[in-house]
C-alpha cells in the first residue's frame, strides 16, 4: 500500500492511536445496521463514478451500480477480506496506522475485531504498524501480513497468533504486506519496505531484496520466488492458477505484472500485464490490492480507483473513488465488491462472482 504524505499521515496518526483500543472507534462514521435482513435502510451517500471504456464492462457492472460508503472516519483502510457465508458472513479489514483490524456486518455495522494488529512492541514504530493484506489459509484460519512484527502469521482456532514466516535465510522480512492463497494451501505474499519507518533507508532493514515469497502448505518452507519488482504490493492467481499476478507500487514504474506459475509452483519471468505510470500524478494513488473473478477478470486498485481488466490486459473500465484506494475483495453472495478507499469502506454490486 502506499499512504498520503509523511505529513498529513503524521497528523492523524501520531502515538495515541497505535495503541489504545478506547481511541479506535472515535470519529467513525457507518450506515445504521439494518434492525432484520429485511429492514428498510436509508439511502446510503455515494462516491466517484463508473468509467466504462470497452462493451464488455457492462456485463460486468450494473447499469445503476453505485460506489456506497458503508463507513467512514478511518486513517488508512486496507485488506478487505470477507469471512463466512452470505447471509450470517462479516468483512474484516485493516486500519494500519491505528494498528486495528475493524469488522462490518450488516446486522451489526462497524467493530473493532483486533487491536493490536501487526505491531506488539512498546516504542513508537512509524506511520504503518498495523497489519496490512488478510487472507485465510486453507482451514478458513485468518492469516495477517504485520507491518511493526515483520511477519506472516496466523489466527488459531484457539485464540492465538502463531508465526508462519519472519526471517528468510536467516534475515528478518522487510514488512509483509499482502498474500494469497493457491488451492494446495500454499501462502504467496509480497514483502516492499512500506511498513519499516524510513521505509527502503531504515536502519532495521536486513534483506537487500523486495521479494514475492511462498509458504509451503506441506513443509512451512519459505521460498523467494522473484525479486524482479522494486516495490512488489497486492497479488492474485488466475482461475486456472497459471498466472499470478502481482502490482507495484512505484510511482516511476507503476504496473501490474503476469508471472508464469510453472508446475511446481515457482514463477517464470514475469511479462508486462499493464502500465499506468501515466495516470500517476493525474489521478490519486498507485498500483496496491487486487481480486480476480471466475471469469479471469482483474479488479485491481490503481491512481483513481478500482482498474477493471480482462485476462489480457485490457482495459474494459474503471470504478472511479477519486480517493487513494488501496484494495478489494468480493463477499457476500461473491457478487459485491468492498473497497477501501483511503478513509472509506465501500462497496458495490457486480454481475460477476469472484474467486474464493
Amino acid at each position: 500500500m502506499r499512504m498520503r504524505s509523511l505529513l498529513h499521515y503524521f497528523a492523524l496518526s501520531i502515538l495515541p492511536l497505535l495503541c489504545a483500543p478506547a481511541t479506535t472507534m472515535q470519529n467513525l462514521r457507518a450506515q445504521s445496521p439494518a434492525k432484520s435482513a429485511t429492514a428498510a435502510q436509508p439511502p446510503m451517500r455515494s462516491i466517484g463514478k463508473i468509467e466504462r471504456f470497452k462493451p464488455e464492462f457492462d456485463a460486468l457492472v450494473p447499469a445503476d451500480a453505485k460506489l456506497e460508503v458503508l463507513a467512514d472516519g478511518f486513517t488508512w483502510t486496507e485488506g478487505p477480506l470477507w469471512m463466512g457465508d452470505k447471509e450470517n458472513g462479516y468483512l474484516l479489514f485493516t486500519d494500519i496506522p491505528r494498528n486495528s483490524i475493524f469488522s462490518w456486518s450488516k446486522f451489526h455495522g462497524i467493530s473493532l475485531f483486533m487491536n493490536p494488529s501487526g505491531y506488539t512492541g512498546v516504542t513508537y514504530y512509524g506511520l504503518e504498524p498495523g497489519a496490512n493484506g488478510l487472507l485465510k489459509d486453507s482451514d478458513g484460519n485468518l492469516v495477517m501480513c504485520e507491518h511493526g512484527d515483520r511477519r506472516v502469521s496466523v489466527l488459531t482456532p484457539n485464540g492465538g497468533k502463531r508465526t508462519l514466516a519472519d526471517n528468510y535465510q536467516g534475515k528478518r522480512l522487510n514488512s509483509p504486506n499482502d498474500g494469497t492463497l493457491k488451492s494446495n494451501g500454499d501462502i504467496y505474499f509480497t514483502d516492499p519496505p512500506y511498513g519499516l519507518p524510513q521505509r527502503e533507508n531504515d536502519p532495521r532493514r536486513e534483506l537487500d531484496h523486495f521479494g514475492v515469497y511462498r509458504i509451503s502448505k506441506k513443509t512451512g518452507e519459505l521460498s523467494l520466488m522473484t525479486t524482479e519488482l522494486a516495490r512488489p504490493n497486492g497479488l492474485g492467481f488466475s482461475p486456472d492458477e497459471k498466472t499470478l499476478y502481482v502490482a507495484q507500487s512505484d510511482p516511476k514504474k507503476a504496473i501490474w505484472m503476469a508471472f508464469p506459475v510453472k508446475d511446481d509452483g515457482t514463477l517464470g519471468p514475469g511479462k508486462l500485464f499493464y502500465d499506468a505510470t501515466d495516470q500517476v500524478g493525474v489521478h490519486p494513488g498507485l498500483p496496491d490490492g487486487l481480486s480476480v473473478d471466475k471469469k479471469g477478470n482483474i479488479w485491481a486498485s490503481g491512481p483513481g480507483g478500482i482498474y477493471v481488466f480482462n485476462n489480457s490486459g485490457e482495459l474494459l473500465g474503471r470504478l472511479y473513488t477519486g480517493e487513494r484506494t488501496s484494495n478489494c475483495c468480493f463477499g457476500e453472495d461473491g457478487s459485491t465488491l468492498f473497497i477501501t478507499a483511503d478513509s472509506n469502506l465501500c462497496r458495490i454490486r457486480t454481475s460477476t462472482i469472484g474467486l474464493p
